[in-house]
């Protein structure tokens, strides 16, 4: 049984994978406080929403090898976007915030160990499920 196709788990790991993006955008930001006119960015939020309507969403199979193959959906990556400007911007018009940064980066680890927790917990009551049931 793959657990990954399970829905939970596919929304826990979607969420995940949505950390690890955003983690990798806030170093980029912390890494460029010393460029000249750079501008942070963010992901967009991560709904929970969203990701469960294209979860539901059918993906075309290919029954015949002279099908075209279609676009791919919205599973992707996330979208970047601009940080709304903040309390501080740099003479030399950097707007990141090392201090703004590093709680985004906390709050960010908080959240993917959350997960981490929560998707272990699941796999601990699925196999007690299993283990009850034999």
């Amino acid at each position: 049984m793959d657990l990954g196709n399970l829905g939970l788990f596919k929304l826990m790991s979607r969420k995940m994978d949505w950390l690890t993006q955003r983690q990798e955008v806030l170093s980029q930001n912390i890494a460029n406080a010393d460029t000249p006119d750079y501008k942070g960015k963010d992901l967009k939020p991560f709904s929970f929403r969203d990701a469960l309507s294209d979860s539901r969403r059918l993906t075309p199979v290919a029954t015949n090898a002279s099908h075209l193959a279609g676009t791919r959906g919205a599973g992707g990556t996330a979208q970047e976007q601009k940080v709304r400007d903040p309390y501080e911007t740099a003479p030399d018009g950097n707007n990141v915030v090392l201090e703004d940064q590093m709680m985004r980066m906390s709050q960010n680890s908080m959240d993917y160990q959350t997960i981490t927790n929560l998707y272990k917990k699941q796999v601990a009551m699925i196999k007690s499920a299993i283990r009850s049931g034999s």
